[in-house]
């Protein structure tokens, strides 16, 4: 009883957390919009407290990742506006590697084996397909945008894979795209002030029709996600050699 306890108690107080956060309605806060309204606080704030702010960010992007919310293309997005392109890269960097361990780590810990143990000798199957290579697979996974962030974060644990070759893959692997937004990020200020300029007024004009049309989707070009994809491709070359040896190598005895 106690080491289920002590299994399952992490997954629990993630559940509860969750909860607390939809049922409170935290998550809409992360948005284009709220950061327009208070963009010229948070950029004072910034300035005046640039370490407790930049502390506070991480812990905020962690908390988002861990708990797969809403709005990470945001978070990235503004960790760009408020601390440049650099430091803020680098924040996102860490802090969603954190937060990807943790919600591995409670995948694994909580449910994982269990789930592996349920499905049978299929999982088994597919579980040793995916660790015979599975940093060329986690780094395709993490380079090419193709899956849910928290689709990528739990599916390794599921499928039993190492939290280091997890944790490595996933810091490496988030580098290109997290800069690309950070680094868009730090020219966007502009263009949030202009919109909720618009915003504003309208309201003040009586308008029940008012909108704030900004999207993460329209900071990115098709390139962006060619070269993310080709990166990603790369990745997947040691698996594609290691299987064509495999077929030339003649089966012993043969």
């Amino acid at each position: 009883m106690h080491k289920n306890i002590k299994k399952f108690l992490p997954l629990a107080v993630f559940v509860g957390i969750f909860a607390t956060i939809w049922a409170t309605g935290l998550h809409q806060y992360v948005s284009f919009q709220k950061v327009a309204e208070y963009q010229t606080d948070l950029e004072n704030y910034v300035n005046a407290n640039f370490i407790y702010a930049l502390l506070i960010f991480i812990a905020l992007y962690m908390t988002a990742t861990a708990f797969s919310l809403p709005g990470a293309s945001i978070l990235s997005l503004l960790g760009g506006l408020l601390f440049g392109g650099i430091v803020g890269g680098f924040a996102i960097v860490v802090a969603a590697t954190s937060g990807a361990i943790i919600l591995f780590s409670i995948a694994s810990t909580s449910f994982g084996d269990i789930l592996r143990q349920k499905a049978g000798k299929w999982m088994e199957k597919i579980a040793a397909e995916f660790n015979d290579g599975a940093a060329s697979y986690l780094l395709f996974l993490r380079l090419v945008p193709l899956f849910p962030f928290f689709v990528v974060n739990l599916a390794p644990a599921l499928l039993g894979a190492r939290l280091w070759t997890f944790a490595w893959t996933t810091f490496i692997g988030i580098i290109p795209a997290t800069f690309a937004f950070s680094f868009v990020g730090a020219g966007i200020g502009s263009i949030l002030a202009s919109e909720n300029e618009k915003y504003q007024q309208c309201l003040s004009d009586g308008s029940n029709n008012c909108t704030f049309e900004v999207s993460a989707t329209e900071f990115f070009s098709r390139e962006l996600l060619i070269g993310l994809a080709v990166m990603g491709c790369m990745a997947l070359i040691p698996i594609i050699y290691k299987k064509i040896k495999a077929r030339k190598t003649p089966v012993s005895g043969e």
